[in-house]
């Protein structure tokens, strides 16, 4: 019978954390921000205006152009057959362009072909002719790029939204795989105590002491390049923290009365830390959550920038700032700072959730 009015207590303190959540305006941009964020990565290739895979439609003739550039543009036919593309691959991967796209400077049509003046560089073009069997329907369109092109004459816009998903991704499993470590261990060296204790707390002053970014560099070089060694190489780094919070949580928890309660009552240690412990330690795991998914997005940002995290033609965040910084102290440097805009963005809404989880929650961990 005690079981409903413990129910009842959670369901009450879950209520009121959330009101108290939803009084910070703070917390509540961050939640709308990632939200919001959640769902461009999920449907990034039907937002963006550029639906190939990974927002790589390469166009050097454009390339380095500066925010609100417009173009026109004739939709040449490929040589090879292109297959259709389904909306769940679409949804996962893109489509392949069955066009493409050549910047002309005018056009006309006479008789069965189209006549265009193909633009090379400013003030300079090319005369060219194509049969409308080559064309598509709408043979000439007008692009404009809201953020410019970068160097190769993607649409900078386009790679921003598909690398929201890297962003997002890398936070997700970094999350997953530090929660996972860093409770298990946190929970044995809190829980037993001991020589399990200093045994764990041996290995965690260990990888404290490490330089984050060292840390991240061995093992990146160890598993080698890549989006999933990024994921795994920042995740092997973010536990340590998880971890001392979970340690002191469960010292604190381990000698309340409901723990002998379950000691008395014959339950396994194993029950007892992941059914009666693991939900009342959640608070302040959350926002240290909120804090590590933030941190990771820096991270994997700083990695690919430094060549070592994702790898071209993905695109990330960090990588897009790598290719245009150039570009900051020359004629166009939005190339650089609509990606640089758009982490700080996200951390800033990650970090805002964080402090509202702390104030909801009331959270008061000590790691």
């Amino acid at each position: 019978m005690s079981i409903f009015p413990r129910m009842s207590q959670s369901q009450s303190f879950q209520a009121a954390a959330w009101r108290r959540l939803k009084k910070n305006k703070g917390a509540i941009f961050g939640l709308i921000i990632i939200i919001l964020a959640v769902l461009i990565a999920i449907f990034a290739y039907f937002i963006a205006s550029d639906s190939s895979p990974y927002a790589n439609r390469i166009i050097l003739e454009i390339g380095g152009e500066k925010p609100g550039y417009q173009q026109d543009f004739i939709k040449v036919k490929k040589e090879k057959d292109v297959v259709a593309t389904g909306f769940v691959h679409q949804l996962v991967s893109g489509k392949e362009d069955v066009y493409y796209y050549i910047p002309v400077v005018s056009h006309e049509q006479k008789a069965d072909s189209i006549i265009v003046q193909k633009y090379i560089d400013e003030g300079v073009s090319e005369r060219l002719a194509y049969h409308i069997s080559q064309t598509a329907s709408t043979p000439v369109i007008t692009k404009k790029f809201i953020t410019g092109t970068d160097k190769y004459g993607r649409d900078i816009l386009s790679r921003i939204i598909v690398g929201t998903r890297v962003s997002l991704s890398v936070g997700l499993i970094t999350v997953i795989i530090s929660l996972s470590i860093g409770l298990i261990l946190g929970s044995l060296a809190g829980f037993y105590r001991g020589k399990v204790d200093d045994v764990i707390m041996w290995f965690i002053n260990v990888i404290w002491s490490i330089p984050t970014l060292l840390l991240v560099f061995a093992i990146t070089l160890a598993l080698g390049k890549g989006f999933w060694q990024v994921f795994i190489a920042v995740g092997l780094t973010m536990w340590v923290n998880v971890a001392r919070l979970v340690r002191g949580q469960v010292l604190g928890v381990r000698e309340l009365e409901y723990i002998e309660a379950t000691r008395a009552l014959g339950f396994s240690n194993f029950r007892t830390i992941v059914r009666h412990i693991w939900p009342n330690i959640m608070g302040p795991v959350m926002v240290i959550a909120a804090s590590n998914f933030a941190s990771a997005i820096v991270i994997e940002a700083g990695l690919s920038f430094l060549g070592v995290g994702v790898q071209p033609p993905m695109p990330s965040w960090g990588l897009m700032i790598k290719e245009n910084y150039n570009f900051i102290i020359t004629q166009n440097p939005m190339l650089a700072l609509a990606p640089g805009f758009a982490i700080m963005l996200l951390v800033l809404a990650f970090n805002l959730l964080g402090n509202g989880l702390r104030d909801a929650l009331n959270v008061r961990g000590r790691i």
